[in-house]
């Protein structure tokens, strides 16, 4: 009886080192992509945390910023410096984020004349932002004395900025405020810094 034999080729000593340097050069490369997936989530966490935390990028909603911001601009806040009159800044307001100038601080006599004009503790407040002074909607009791760790806050397009002005948002407190915006980054022909 003929029986037929099947042989299985062993490999020579050049082809098994082959064969294991492939396959130790394939876990290295596994390794080094897993390594390097795993410091862009550290990496990517780290920013969202930053950008949400530290720097809020937020998009303008509205023209009551007009002509110093447009609506759909983007722009960055910091959450960290003392904040200043004449400072933009983000601030939450019914579950919204709204963006306005600061006016007047804590303890500083805030006034306005009926054509607009802006009065700091008597004397009168230089704004270079404003193209056209209006009183807008105001109901308040002029003159205004701001509270500890309030902010007066306006909008630059003062006759349609919904503002400080009114008893409906009054004086924004400290707690309140997001951040204070240092740049404008969209749209890219009219980046600045603030």
């Amino acid at each position: 009886m003929n029986r037929r034999h099947d042989f299985i080729e062993r490999p020579t000593a050049e082809q098994f080192e082959r064969e294991l340097k492939r396959r130790t050069q394939e876990r290295e490369l596994h390794m080094a992509l897993w390594s390097s997936a795993r410091t862009l989530i550290v990496f990517a966490a780290v920013a969202v945390l930053i950008s949400t935390l530290l720097i809020p990028v937020f998009q303008v909603q509205n023209t009551s910023m007009t002509p110093t911001l447009q609506n759909n601009d983007l722009v960055i806040f910091v959450t960290i410096g003392k904040i200043k009159t004449g400072d933009i800044i983000a601030f939450h307001y019914n579950n919204k984020v709204l963006i306005k100038r600061v006016i007047a601080t804590s303890g500083e006599l805030l006034n306005i004349d009926e054509d607009g004009m802006v009065y700091i503790n008597e004397a009168p407040l230089k704004e270079p932002y404003i193209t056209r002074f209006s009183l807008g909607e105001c109901d308040l009791t002029l003159p205004v004395k701001i509270p500890e760790r309030h902010y007066f806050v306006m909008g630059d397009n003062r006759q349609k900025s919904i503002d400080s002005r009114t008893r409906e948002i009054g004086t924004i407190h400290s707690d309140y405020i997001v951040g204070k915006a240092i740049f404008r980054i969209w749209p890219l022909t009219k980046m600045k810094i603030f």
